[in-house]
C-alpha cells in the first residue's frame, strides 16, 4: 500500500506542479491507475472510478485521462483490435498481442531498437515505442492450432 500511496502522491504532485487543481475525481483516477496490474481501457477505468465515486461522469474521466497524458503521467496504447488502454508512465515497452486469445505481453522497448534505427534511416520516421503493438499468435495458440491440424 505504501508504494501505491507514493505513486498517487507523485501524480498529485505533477498536477499541482502544472498549476492545475487536484480534485476528488483526479485523485480517484490516480488511485485506480496505481492499483491496476497492467493496462486498463477507459471503460475499465470508468467502472472502477464509479465504484468508488459514483457521481464522477464518464466524460470527466476521459478529460482527466487526457490531462494525465498531457502531464506525461499516463500513456495510452492500441493493442490489436481492442480499444485504447492506459497505463502509468514508466519504462518504455512494447506489446505483443495474440490474435486468437487476445493475451498481451509487455516486452522491453530494446527489442525495437534495430527497427527504430532502420525506420529512421530508411524513411525518416521516428518510432513512438510507447505505442508499438505487434499482432500475431502466442505459443499456446500456435500449439493448439497444430493439434487441430
Amino acid at each position: 500500500m505504501t508504494e501505491q500511496r507514493n505513486d498517487v502522491d507523485e501524480i498529485l504532485s505533477a498536477i499541482r506542479a502544472a498549476a492545475r487543481r487536484v480534485t476528488v475525481a483526479k485523485r480517484t483516477v490516480a488511485e485506480v491507475l496505481c492499483d491496476a496490474n497492467g493496462h486498463l481501457s477507459a471503460d475499465e477505468i470508468t467502472t472502477a472510478v464509479q465504484q468508488r465515486q459514483p457521481e464522477v461522469s464518464p466524460s470527466t474521466i476521459y478529460r482527466i485521462l487526457e490531462e494525465f497524458e498531457e502531464l506525461k503521467v499516463v500513456v495510452h496504447s492500441h493493442l490489436g483490435q481492442s480499444a485504447a488502454v492506459y497505463h502509468l508512465s514508466g519504462a518504455v515497452h512494447g506489446h505483443l498481442t495474440c490474435e486468437e486469445c487476445e493475451r498481451t505481453v509487455q516486452i522491453p522497448a530494446s527489442h525495437f531498437d534495430a527497427l527504430s534505427k532502420d525506420l529512421q534511416k530508411s524513411y525518416g520516421f521516428l518510432l513512438d515505442r510507447h505505442h508499438v503493438a505487434i499482432s500475431g499468435w502466442c505459443a499456446l495458440c500456435q500449439a493448439a492450432q497444430l493439434k487441430r491440424s
